[in-house]
């Protein structure tokens, strides 16, 4: 009989977890037989409480569909998953929908924006339709983080790339999730704009507490991040801390060497 893995969860000082997601043998496979294609190959993961953690690979390596696991946005063939507490493998969909609407943010390429809507009920919006009230104090440090305060009133339109991201980015902050998922976040915008959004991101871990988990192809982006998970053919391959742009970009060098040698 095979006895499940423990989470490592060791405790913040008030009792609170230290780590914000885990899995645990985490396999996705697509297809059967000869067609079967292994996305994901037992992967163990922890994301810590707090911090920001880049996941990077090459074309194919599985980033984005560990993402989509740990986010609930995807099943799993086999393994384990938890947000927080709470073991997201197995629930069924409504609790699983109630989870991601309560304890997940999503940041995408799309920046996903009504255009009828202004900037200020974009940012509202998913706690509109769950019919909860913002913290005021809280929407107005986000605002303020993300630099938004002369903007709520303008619609998408009336915004640049950048600001629209940052709108973006704001409504993932605003209902206080555990965790928040980026996709390429600045995969649309141009180099000045993306350096904005990614510093509105760091900010907001080290003076929100937000922990925060992108997935890139970007060396400059992996930078802005505290940890970087490297895959490969559906493993992590390595990891490396406290990230610069240069060190991402010559690690990266040597994964692709590699793979042509």
């Amino acid at each position: 009989m095979t006895t499940a893995t423990a989470v490592y969860d060791p405790q913040l000082p008030g009792g609170e977890s230290a780590v914000a997601a885990s899995a645990r043998r985490l396999t996705k496979a697509y297809g059967a037989g000869e067609t079967k294609v292994t996305a994901l190959d037992a992967v163990d993961v922890d994301i810590q409480r707090g911090r920001f953690t880049a996941i990077m690979g090459p074309s194919g390596s599985g980033k984005s569909t560990l993402m989509h696991c740990l986010a609930g946005l995807d099943t799993v063939s086999s393994g384990r998953i938890w947000i927080g507490g709470t073991e997201i493998t197995g629930l069924k969909d409504k609790q699983l929908t109630r989870l991601r609407r309560d304890k997940i943010g999503f940041i995408f390429q799309a920046f996903n924006l009504l255009p009828t809507l202004n900037a200020l009920e974009n940012i509202t919006l998913p706690m509109d339709i769950a019919g909860r009230k913002p913290d005021q104090a809280w929407l107005d440090q986000v605002v303020e983080t993300v630099g938004l305060a002369g903007r709520l009133k303008h619609r998408p339109t009336q915004l640049s790339g950048g600001q629209q991201q940052r709108v973006a980015v704001a409504r993932a902050l605003a209902a206080r999730p555990e965790i928040i998922f980026g996709d390429e976040p600045t995969g649309n915008l141009d180099s000045r704009a993306g350096a904005e959004v990614l510093t509105f991101l760091r900010r907001s871990v080290d003076e929100l507490g937000q922990t925060i988990v992108m997935v890139t192809h970007d060396p400059v982006a992996a930078g802005y991040a505290d940890r970087v998970l490297f895959l490969a053919d559906g493993v992590i391959v390595d990891e490396m801390h406290a990230p610069t742009a240069d060190s991402v970009l010559e690690r990266m060098r040597r994964f692709d060497g590699k793979r042509t040698s």
